[in-house]
């Protein structure tokens, strides 16, 4: 596998230049359309993803290790399949929506103004998780750890306390109605 380190890409139209597959150190892509593509077991090693289209990419077995994604629409991409040794993801103004995060450990991960509308997040360890100004419409939430997460910020969220792990969480008044909604109670100014 060929590695590329400290590379700035952006402008590649991948129809014409194919995406080539490997190692990527300290590397930035700007303002791409990975659209559909297959980067099934390429590692990204302290990248940075900026206004980029990763709408359904492929990532099986690919490694995510100290990656920021900023700007980018991530539509429907499934992170339970990518290679979970030393994952470790920063998400910010992203559309993640309908995206799979099953199972995966992701402890202190930001989400920061991200759309995360019906992301499965079953089973997922979100210790320390920061959802700051994060729009939870539909997401599903079982099984998961929220430990000491920060959902202060965060709205549309829907949640039952007693099927996942909230201790030390934080939650705002506004976001008392998605803790209590499953259970008839009625919330007023």
């Amino acid at each position: 596998m060929e590695l590329f380190v400290s590379e700035h890409y952006s402008k590649i139209n991948f129809k014409e230049n194919p995406f080539e597959v490997g190692e990527y150190e300290d590397c930035v892509f700007e303002a791409l359309d990975f659209t559909g593509i297959n980067l099934a077991n390429a590692k990204f090693v302290d990248c940075k993803f900026i206004d980029c289209n990763l709408g359904n990419v492929k990532i099986l077995n690919t490694a995510f290790r100290t990656v920021h994604f900023k700007n980018c629409k991530m539509i429907g991409l499934q992170f339970e399949q990518c290679n979970q040794l030393g994952l470790s993801i920063s998400f910010e103004s992203c559309v993640l929506n309908n995206a799979t995060f099953f199972k995966v450990k992701m402890k202190e991960t930001d989400f920061i103004s991200c759309s995360l509308k019906e992301v499965d997040f079953t089973g997922a360890d979100l210790t320390q998780a920061n959802f700051t100004k994060s729009d939870l419409n539909g997401a599903v939430f079982g099984g998961t750890n929220l430990t000491k997460a920060n959902l202060a910020e965060a709205f549309g969220y829907t949640l039952l306390p007693e099927r996942n792990t909230i201790k030390g969480a934080v939650f705002s008044l506004n976001g008392l109605p998605g803790l209590l909604s499953a259970y008839g109670i009625k919330i007023v100014p």
